[in-house]
């Protein structure tokens, strides 16, 4: 099969496109035929070394853990899909070896949900880590109806998701971004706030008296600026910086469940949840593709088309 591997821990620069084995599918597995995977940052961070005590790499290494595509084969002791499937999911491991940059990958039943007709197989292919993420960021800090919730980097993959998730939950969402993404917030319904120095004054003309929670994904002072504006510390979160608990707040690192896959599946389906796509490559342009993404300037998911 086609995949672009990394034979050595390393940048952009080290990434190859190689024919190698299909993975085996074995008991409580199902292989996946991949139509579309998605960059995100942990992806070139696991490249580059920096997640090896959390999640060592085996080489050659396949980067990559969203995925969208078919059920092409079906292990022993497995319930609930059939060859054909067409699901989505995130198949993060203990050890990263067989990613999803790649034309086929195995996954176990409880990584994988079913794709709900009216989500496309590239949107498909962005929805799960930052879907889930945003989730269980919101879920954290129990963002209900009537809420006022900040959202920080609310035009990144995590952050739009968040806006989205936070609206249809009947909350009120502030989301800061650069000047050049305010419109973009304001399509899903957000009240964008510029970020940068000023950042609480601005907050609190916005909400006199206070948000209720917030959540955090781009790090710094977003949750200090958060409590300084009245969240109460245990109703702030952050999916990047762990130090937040030091201040009495939550920090999530997502872990993909069934249930949360199928919430954004119902949200999708409901035409709550849409996964704004920044920018398409072909599998063989992934070495740009993380290139894009290292920029820091990508609004939305970044998707690579694998077929």
């Amino acid at each position: 099969m086609k995949a672009v591997v990394l034979p050595r821990y390393g940048g952009a620069d080290e990434l190859v496109v190689a024919d190698v084995p299909r993975p085996p599918c074995g008991a409580g597995e199902v292989l996946l035929k991949l139509k579309a995977t998605s960059v995100n940052p942990v992806d070139w961070k696991l490249g580059a070394g920096y997640l090896d005590s959390a999640i060592p790499g085996e080489f050659p290494l396949i980067p990559g853990w969203d995925a969208a595509g078919v059920v092409a084969e079906v292990g022993a002791e497995v319930d609930g899909f059939a060859v054909g499937d067409e699901v989505f999911g995130y198949v993060r491991r203990p050890i990263a070896k067989w990613g999803t940059y790649a034309e086929y990958t195995i996954a176990e039943p409880w990584m994988i949900a079913r794709k709900p007709p009216n989500l496309d197989w590239d949107s498909a292919g962005g929805l799960s880590l930052v879907g889930v993420t945003a989730l269980q960021a919101l879920d954290a800090v129990e963002a209900k109806e009537g809420d006022t919730v900040i959202v920080h980097a609310a035009a990144g993959g995590v952050g739009t998701i968040a806006v989205q998730i936070a609206k249809a939950r009947g909350a009120r969402v502030i989301g800061t971004a650069s000047a050049r993404n305010h419109d973009y917030l304001v399509a899903f319904g957000a009240e964008p706030v510029e970020y940068g120095p000023g950042l609480l004054e601005r907050i609190k003309r916005l909400v006199p008296e206070g948000p209720d929670a917030a959540v955090d994904a781009v790090g710094g002072d977003a949750a200090e600026v958060s409590i300084e504006a009245g969240v109460d510390p245990s109703r702030v979160v952050s999916v990047v910086d762990p130090a937040v608990r030091d201040s009495g707040g939550r920090y999530v690192f997502m872990s993909v469940t069934p249930k949360d896959l199928d919430h954004l599946a119902a949200l999708v389906e409901n035409r709550e949840l849409i996964v704004p796509i920044s920018e398409t490559y072909p599998l063989e342009r992934a070495a740009d593709a993380w290139r894009a993404s290292q920029t820091g300037r990508t609004r939305g998911k970044i998707v690579l088309r694998i077929s």
